[in-house]
């Protein structure tokens, strides 16, 4: 490694008598992508605000460039060269990107009166240094996922960083974009910036670091440069166990159970062309294809959020209309939607609430509701669920990612649905509670008939829990892949990731 950029030495911290962080000691180098790993709640948010100055530490000291840091502060970490980029991008949705990128420069200067001219060429400035095109009057709101990563990546360039901190920065793109997000990370990196790449996503983590630190519980339990690990070695220092690949086995076969959905040339104008497939019961098929594909379309459309649609869909038989969100719960089909936090949850209530909110009609009497049914319902899908919390009536918010998705699936769960639609089911989700989610949809699967939709950026996710993937491409069905003998074990997934990753290129 280069001579360390910063140096973390024996950093403790405790919150309420919890000690979050234990002896941690961490060195980046000049110039360097170190990957920051660990499970939800492992400490790696904590570790980030302590280099940032958020958080003051409660022993241990810092050292940047060999200089003892004795109250490190937000303030002094951003002139030291220290800059967060976090999960949520931290940007003004309702102003363009030229407001987005200049405003931390007006504010840093003092100006009292705006002028539209400086602020227009300092973006002009910031997009040309990130060497990319963005649209500067385009409202921040209206970019997609990746176009809103690159307005946080040039705004935090703007600031000269030596030290650039990117916190779980692929979790909503799809692998295409995290390609190009890679491509933009080793051209900063050739700049001389060091980079703190933070993630749970293994496969990301050997291909774009040279130094890897492992968190588990507040400590480091693993570190070193990146040739030294596998994703099978970073899986055990992330949960401190193995976790074992197995194909999903499907009880049926299409040549001898009547499917439970079928759908016939399904089109949405501009959408959706032509798309038929079928679903059994105990049946999980994956959805594929690169951003555009119509994969969620397609999920919205059966869940009847497009209600022109043509063509004829089939439950159990029998020809229904879903045209609307109303008819397609009342054929009990659910839907978990990709972004967990704007669309599934309700953040700012309880557990328990967002648990029966889908069933209060079920639990209610004369327009009364029944409590304790409702108590009742909501223990028993945490325990079903195994959702981590002592308590229903805590906030939402305060569950980690994995276990808000657990929520947002056992809601629909208590409507006893027989399609179960998933659209990233475990996206923003670690790698352990990824095989909790994992093995109780194969569960409900298995045990209760349930049909599933999984719609997935993952191809080892859906190459793992699919009996087959149905690739899409431009609102059609371009391919469809069979699933692994579960006897052909871990090579089987190996050589079918390999396949539909390679399907996947082509397409691009």
């Amino acid at each position: 490694m280069t001579s360390p950029l910063i140096e973390l030495r024996g950093i403790a911290k405790n919150f309420a008598g919890v000690r979050a962080l234990d002896d941690v000691s961490l060195a980046i180098g000049r110039g360097e992508i170190h990957c920051l790993a660990g499970e939800n709640g492992s400490g790696k948010s904590t570790l980030i605000k302590v280099i940032s100055g958020v958080n003051q530490i409660d022993a241990g000291e810092i050292l940047i460039e060999g200089e003892r840091i004795s109250h490190m502060t937000p303030r002094q970490a951003i002139a030291l060269g220290v800059q967060v980029i976090y999960q949520d991008f931290s940007l003004f949705g309702n102003l363009t990107v030229a407001e987005n990128l200049s405003i931390g420069a007006e504010l840093r200067e003092r100006r009292r009166l705006v002028s539209w001219r400086r602020m227009r060429k300092h973006a002009q400035e910031a997009v040309a240094r990130l060497g990319v095109h963005l649209d500067l009057d385009a409202p921040v709101d209206s970019l997609p996922t990746s176009g809103r990563q690159l307005v946080a990546i040039a705004r935090a360039l703007m600031a000269d960083p030596r030290l650039l901190i990117m916190d779980e920065p692929t979790t909503a793109l799809t692998g295409r974009e995290v390609a190009a997000l890679f491509d933009v990370v080793r051209d900063i990196q050739s700049r001389g910036i060091s980079v703190l790449f933070v993630s749970h996503k293994m496969r990301e983590m050997l291909d774009i670091s040279e130094r890897l630190t492992v968190m588990r519980s507040g400590r480091i339990v693993a570190a070193g440069p990146i040739a030294e690990f596998d994703e099978a070695s970073i899986t055990r220092a992330m949960t401190g166990g193995d976790i074992a690949e197995e194909p999903y086995a499907w009880p049926g076969s299409p040549e001898h159970v009547a499917p439970l959905l079928d759908v016939r040339g399904l089109s949405v104008p501009g959408e959706l062309n032509e798309v038929s497939f079928s679903i059994g019961a105990g049946e999980i098929v994956g959805v594929s294809g690169l951003l555009g594909a119509g994969r969620t379309e397609l999920a919205l459309a059966l869940f009847g959020m497009r209600p022109h649609y043509a063509g004829t869909v089939r439950i159990d038989g029998e020809v229904v209309r879903l045209d609307s969100v109303q008819r397609a719960i009342a054929q009990r089909i659910a839907y978990v939607p990709e972004d967990r936090l704007t669309e599934g949850l309700f953040l700012s209530e309880t557990i328990d609430r967002n648990i029966v909110v889908t069933s209060l009609d079920a639990l209610s009497r004369g327009g009364l509701l029944r409590t304790g049914e409702m108590a009742d319902a909501a223990a028993r899908t945490i325990r079903k669920m195994s959702i981590a919390t002592p308590t229903g009536n805590r906030p939402v918010m305060q569950l980690s990612g994995g276990n808000q998705q657990r929520v947002v699936i056992g809601r629909w769960l208590l409507q006893q649905p027989r399609l179960l639609i998933l659209n990233g089911p475990t996206v923003g989700v670690d790698v352990g509670s990824k095989a909790g989610i994992h093995r109780a949809i194969r569960v409900l699967a298995r045990e209760r008939g349930l049909g599933v939709l999984m719609i997935s950026d993952d191809v080892p996710e859906l190459v793992g829990n699919c009996n087959r993937v149905l690739i899409m491409h431009r609102g059609e069905l371009a391919a469809e892949l069979p699933g692994v003998d579960p006897a052909q074990g871990g090579a089987g997934l190996r050589a079918r990731e390999s396949e539909l990753s390679q399907r996947l290129k082509i397409l691009a």
